[in-house]
C-alpha cells in the first residue's frame, strides 16, 4: 500500500469515533503499552488531547505540534502512528497536495475480557510480559464476587417504571466503537505457490480460509515466508491439500525450538463474566467451579493422574480453544464426558464431533455444557446408541442434587473436589 512521506508541516485533524473514558486511559497504559511502547501510548493521549473539551473533533493542526508535545521525531511518531493502527486504536486517511492533509480517527481499546480472550493478544501479551506478570495484571480486572445466596433481586424494570410508548427512537447517536485487529499477510503466498510443483499441490489448497490460517501461525509463532513453504511442503497430504492440524503441530515445534517455550493457548481459565455467581456451595455447585477455575491443561493433567498431556491431546486441546472457540469450563466439561462415556480414550475424532455439536449450540458455561451433554446423553439411550458406555459423569442425572449417587460415584465425586481444591 502506497502511504505519503509525513512532513513536519502537514495538516490533521482527529475525530473521535466512541466514547473515550479514563477506564479506557488505564486500559491503554496496563494492557497495550507492553504491546506498543510508551511513545504510541503517548500520541494516543495527545491526539485525545486534541479533541478538545467536547470531546468529538479537533480543530486543524501540523504534525509538527506533535513533534513538539512528544519531544520526538517526525519518524518515531509515524512509527509510532503505524502501531496504534495495528493494534484497532486509530485509523488514518490520507489527502496528498504539497502539503499532506491527514484524518485520525481515534477508537476504544478493546475491554479486559475481550482483549484476554483475544487469541492473538492475549499470546503477544503473555510472552512480553511473562507467567507472574501477565497473571498479576490479569487479576486487577476480574470482577468482585459476591455470595448473593441469601439476597433476592427486586431490580425494576423499564416498562414498570416508564411509559416506554412515549420513547423515540434516535439515530446516529454517538456510540462506543473498537476498530477491527486484523493481521497484515507477512506470508508472500505468490512466492510459495510458485515454489510448490503444480503436480503435488491441490489449485484450491490456497483459499481465503487457509490463507488466513497460515497468516495467523506466522503472526503467533513468528514464521517468515521460506520456514512457512517448509513447514507447507512438509504437511500436505496425497490429494494435494495442507493438513492444517499437522501445520500447527509443526509451527509449534518451531517455535519452541527457537525459544524454548510455547505460546499460551490452552492454559486460560474460564472468564469472570461467564462463571457461576458466588454462594452455590452444593455438590454440584462447587464443581461447576472445578470446571470454571482449572485451564484445560491442568484439568486433564489431572484426569491423567498428574501425567502431563501428550502433544496430541495438546493439540486437540488448542484446537477447541482457538478453531472452534469453545471456553474453558465448557472444554472442561466436555473432557470430563468424554473420557467417562468413551472407556477413558481421549480420541480426536470422538472428542471433535461431539466438540462441533456443542459449538453449534452456543454453549458458553459449564451449567450449560453439563445439562446439554446430559439431554444428549439421555436422547442416544432412548435409540440405543450408548450400549458401550460402562459409565458416565457423576454430574450425569442430576444425581449429585438428588442423592442418588452410588458410594463409589460419591468417592469418585470428594476425590475429584479434593484433588481440585
Amino acid at each position: 500500500m502506497e502511504t505519503a512521506t509525513l512532513l513536519p508541516a502537514d495538516r490533521y485533524i482527529v475525530i473521535n469515533k466512541s466514547i473515550l473514558t479514563d477506564f479506557d486511559r488505564n486500559i491503554i497504559i496496563n494492557l497495550y503499552s507492553p504491546l506498543i511502547g510508551s511513545l504510541a501510548v503517548s500520541l494516543y493521549f495527545v491526539l485525545w488531547n486534541d479533541l478538545g473539551v467536547m470531546n468529538i473533533t479537533s480543530k486543524d493542526l501540523i504534525h509538527h505540534h506533535l513533534m513538539t508535545s512528544l519531544k520526538s521525531g517526525i519518524g518515531n511518531i509515524k512509527l509510532a502512528r503505524e502501531s496504534l493502527e495495528a493494534f484497532g486504536l486509530l485509523k488514518t486517511y490520507v489527502k496528498k497536495g504539497e502539503i499532506n492533509d491527514y484524518i485520525y480517527e481515534l477508537y476504544s481499546p478493546l475491554t479486559p475480557q475481550e482483549f484476554f480472550n483475544h487469541p492473538i493478544l492475549n499470546i503477544v501479551l503473555y510472552n512480553n510480559l511473562g507467567d507472574k506478570e501477565y497473571e498479576k495484571l490479569k487479576e486487577m480486572y476480574k470482577y468482585p464476587r459476591y455470595d448473593l445466596k441469601e439476597y433476592i433481586d427486586i431490580t425494576k424494570k423499564l416498562d414498570e417504571v416508564y411509559d416506554t410508548s412515549k420513547f423515540n427512537l434516535s439515530e446516529d447517536l454517538r456510540d462506543k466503537k473498537n476498530s477491527n485487529i486484523t493481521v497484515e499477510s507477512r506470508i508472500n503466498f505468490d512466492e510459495i505457490i510458485s515454489s510448490i510443483p503444480k503436480n503435488i499441490i491441490n489449485e484450491r489448497a490456497f483459499n481465503k480460509k487457509t490463507k488466513e490460517f497460515i497468516n495467523n501461525l506466522a503472526f503467533i509463532y513468528n514464521i517468515d515466508t521460506l520456514k512457512m513453504l517448509e513447514l507447507i511442503r512438509s504437511v500436505l497430504n496425497e490429494y494435494g491439500n495442507i493438513d492444517k492440524n499437522g501445520l500447527r503441530i509443526m509451527a509449534r515445534k518451531d517455535y519452541q525450538f527457537k525459544k524454548g517455550s510455547l505460546p499460551t493457548l490452552v492454559y486460560r481459565t474460564q472468564p469472570e463474566y461467564l462463571k457461576n455467581p458466588l454462594g452455590d456451595n452444593s455438590k454440584r455447585g462447587r464443581l461447576i467451579a472445578v470446571f470454571e477455575n482449572t485451564s484445560p491443561y491442568d484439568f486433564l493433567k489431572r484426569k491423567n493422574g498428574g501425567v502431563n498431556p501428550t502433544p496430541r491431546d495438546l493439540k486437540l486441546i488448542e484446537h477447541l480453544c482457538l478453531d472452534l472457540e469453545l471456553t474453558t469450563a465448557v472444554v472442561n466439561v466436555l473432557i470430563d464426558y468424554v473420557l467417562r462415556i468413551n472407556n477413558n480414550k481421549f480420541t480426536t475424532s470422538y472428542v471433535e464431533t461431539i466438540a462441533s455439536q456443542w459449538q453449534r449450540a452456543g454453549l458458553k458455561t459449564a451449567s450449560d455444557a453439563m445439562e446439554f451433554a446430559e439431554k444428549e446423553y439421555h436422547k442416544k439411550n432412548k435409540k440405543g446408541f450408548n450400549k458401550n458406555v460402562n459409565s458416565v459423569p457423576v454430574w450425569v442425572d442430576k444425581k449429585i442434587e438428588e442423592g442418588k449417587m452410588s458410594a463409589e460415584e460419591e468417592q469418585e465425586l470428594n476425590d475429584l473436589l479434593k484433588e481440585f481444591k
